[in-house]
């Protein structure tokens, strides 16, 4: 995938192929495996950081529009002040998610990839050095609207959740099977519009999860209701804990 569309040559990477750019071919491929190995031993270098400070990180990924931002708000709303939370957006352009958490009083660091369509674990690495890792719990990662590529970057993170809103299709995960077998969590958003939505099983939806191999629990939600929302801050603080004991999250 990325091997050979090139898109995991990013603004957090593209530095390690200076002087010389690759031109095609075989040397082509070979220089972006190299990034990808480049980007795995960033990302464990993320995770050690994260770790010797006890910040859990959750990397968020979806398409676009589901409600990543939005469940953040009401995320935020429910485990402050009792932890500590923070957040890195990824967006092709505009700070505008992050003046929308910064209003909520939390630290948020906004990464601008241009045309890369996720966030690799230099772009994270440069974001940490913005935060006071020592004053974080809670450190989530807005991933770039994609259903593809964000999966196959370790950016240093302790879990991956999956966000699929009930306004999207319920095979989703047989069409992008990736991201959604990479997922330790999934999350049906914005379910207060299933009543008004006839093309939405969330059953359905789950059994193609399961056809993946996947038994990773499912909860459905609503940022904008707070329906479900809790069982998700519960997951979280499960998480966190766990992280702390270092231990992993069934």
């Amino acid at each position: 995938m990325c091997d050979t569309c090139g898109c995991n040559v990013t603004p957090g990477n593209r530095h390690l192929l200076e002087p010389a750019r690759p031109a095609g071919g075989p040397e082509t491929v070979a220089v972006l495996q190299s990034l990808l190995a480049e980007n795995d031993r960033v990302a464990a270098h993320n995770r050690a950081q994260l770790e010797a400070h006890g910040v859990l990180a959750v990397n968020l990924m979806s398409s676009p529009g589901s409600g990543k931002t939005a469940l953040l708000e009401a995320t935020i709303e429910r485990l402050q002040p009792r932890w500590r939370i923070a957040v890195i957006e990824g967006d092709l352009e505009t700070e505008n998610d992050a003046e929308r958490i910064r209003t909520r009083g939390v630290p948020a660091v906004q990464i601008t990839t241009g045309s890369a369509c996720h966030l690799d674990a230099h772009m994270i690495h440069d974001a940490l050095h913005r935060l006071d890792l020592a004053a974080i719990d809670i450190l989530f990662i807005e991933n770039v609207g994609n259903l593809v590529c964000p999966a196959a970057f370790d950016l240093g993170q302790h879990h991956n959740v999956a966000l699929l809103a009930v306004t999207e299709g319920d095979d989703k995960p047989a069409k992008y099977p990736v991201m959604f077998r990479a997922a330790g969590l999934v999350l049906f958003t914005k379910a207060d519009l299933l009543p008004v939505l006839g093309d939405f099983a969330p059953a359905r939806a789950e059994d193609h999860l399961r056809r993946l191999g996947s038994a990773v629990p499912v909860l459905s939600l609503s940022a904008r209701t707070g329906d479900g929302v809790e069982a998700w801050c519960r997951w979280l603080e499960t998480a966190l804990d766990a992280r702390r004991a270092g231990a992993t999250v069934p």
